[in-house]
């Protein structure tokens, strides 16, 4: 009996340390600041170099070049970058937030975070002979940057959060190399599957006791029959490619009240995924469809 006392004793001392490390600093915490600075930056290098010679590597290199693709894949590439800026500011400008950095240092260099990963990739894809340095892409990934620190600059809290979803489809099967083969690939590649969100706080709005302060109205956007990037590929002109716009109900998972900082990490990293709810939904035909439970 007492070895257990002991032992929920040192786990609920544990817990009290980790919890107190979570909580961010009320001013500037130079070891913090220190680290997160190199600790991003030994990332974000590492993984570029990764990149270079587990991607790139398998490609001829060119001379640099710029291409136009924003007409492909219904536009969902381009929803990937707004996405992937978002979310890398959002934690720059967190981890620099949990530092005790200024409000005004969390915007200029941790929410162009995912600006200046995202921009250093384009470039590598400009001298790839498989890609090419794409305008497009750019306009994205500043737009995901823009709708973070935007919202910041203009509310001081993230109102509306992007958010995503993902189902199995039919079409990975019929291009493995191009859609993923298995789940962990097609999560990333099968662009029929994904569905990105904007997912907006009802009560930031429209102050009402009535309603959850967690609880989001969200708006959606997938595409539906695509095997390529483009319409009119002569390798397969069957496709039924189709816009699909989604209303439904979503949690903010930020906004759940809990004294635990461990509880509000862990609630800040699921928040990117759009919770399952009811949801409504019409295409570019013109047809409405209801889903029980959408994912």
């Amino acid at each position: 009996m007492c070895y257990i006392t002991l032992f929920i004793g040192s786990l609920g001392f544990s817990q009290s340390k980790l919890n107190q490390f979570l909580k961010p600093s009320d001013t500037l915490h130079k070891s913090r600041r220190n680290t997160v600075a190199i600790a991003e930056t030994s990332l974000g290098l590492a993984t570029l170099v990764g990149l270079n010679q587990l991607w790139y590597a398998d490609y001829p290199k060119s001379s640099f070049k710029t291409i136009d693709d924003s007409g492909e894949w219904l536009q969902m590439d381009k929803l990937g970058h707004v996405f992937s800026s978002y979310q890398l500011g959002r934690i720059g400008a967190n981890t620099l937030h949990w530092a005790g950095v200024s409000k005004k240092d969390q915007l200029l260099y941790g929410s162009t975070l995912g600006l200046g990963f995202l921009t250093a990739v384009e470039i590598m894809d400009g001298f790839s002979e498989e890609w090419g340095f794409s305008w497009s892409d750019m306009a994205a990934n500043a737009a995901g940057t823009g709708l973070y620190a935007g919202q910041e600059l203009l509310w001081n809290e993230q109102r509306i959060v992007m958010k995503y979803s993902f189902h199995s489809t039919q079409y990975a099967s019929q291009r493995p190399d191009k859609l993923g083969d298995g789940f962990t690939e097609e999560f990333l590649k099968d662009y029929n599957g994904q569905t990105y969100w904007l997912s907006a706080n009802i009560n930031s709005f429209f102050k009402s006791e009535k309603i959850p302060n967690w609880l989001n109205l969200a708006f959606g956007y997938g595409a539906d029959g695509m095997l390529t990037g483009e319409a009119n590929d002569p390798l397969f002109s069957n496709q039924n490619r189709t816009r699909q716009y989604y209303l439904s109900l979503d949690v903010d998972l930020t906004r759940i009240k809990t004294n635990s900082h461990f509880l509000k990490t862990i609630f800040d990293v699921f928040n990117v995924i759009k919770v399952p709810f009811p949801t409504l939904e019409m295409n570019s035909h013109g047809r409405i469809k209801w889903h029980y439970i959408y994912f």
